[in-house]
């Protein structure tokens, strides 16, 4: 199997320009969508687990569902009318699909995930003397997550076009509704 460096080598020494990219003008990741069999279910467990924030979802939607919200990041949960569209209960590989949350202390997830009877997989990785750990588990719908001190890990840009990456900007999150009737400021 080839790594990003070999594809990235190969095409390089085949001549091939490096192309010119005109990024499209995106500012963050906005939400992840998640099927499930249980929207309460899953809401406990994006809440009590993940500590996002239940929030308000448009009413003009005609299908079961909920929103949260929280790190700059929304999870949508809707209704599965169809189980098989679930994944099957199967082992933690960290090979698998998975989103994956930067956290600041490994040590209270896994104490959190113990608590709660959380099947998970922690995994270490050593890189340029950086250690970056991994803990793997599922959502109550076989979803896999990650959660990792990987903001450690150094990005490097196989190309010249480290000018391409764009770090969110501060304003990126929606304003919040305050309980006193007011709006956070973006």
């Amino acid at each position: 199997m080839k790594k990003s460096t070999e594809i990235h080598h190969e095409r390089t020494n085949r001549g091939e320009e490096e192309e010119e990219i005109e990024p499209l003008p995106l500012m963050s990741l906005n939400h992840v969508s998640r099927l499930c069999k249980s929207v309460e279910d899953s809401m406990d467990f994006y809440e009590k687990i993940m500590g996002f924030v239940p929030t308000q979802r448009p009413g003009a939607f005609n299908f079961g569902g909920a929103w949260l919200f929280n790190y700059g990041v929304g999870i949508h949960l809707v209704e599965c009318k169809n189980l098989e569209d679930l994944p099957a209960k199967k082992e933690l590989n960290p090979l698998d699909n998975h989103i994956s949350f930067q956290c600041e202390d490994m040590n209270v997830v896994e104490k959190k995930l113990k608590k709660r009877n959380i099947k998970y997989l922690r995994r270490t990785v050593e890189e340029g003397g950086e250690r970056i750990d991994q803990l793997f588990f599922h959502d109550p719908d076989c979803f896999m997550i990650e959660v990792c001190n990987c903001e450690k890990l150094t990005l490097v840009p196989l190309c010249s076009c480290s000018t391409r990456i764009r770090l969110p900007p501060d304003w990126h999150s929606p304003p919040i509704a305050l309980e006193n009737g007011e709006q956070s400021k973006r």
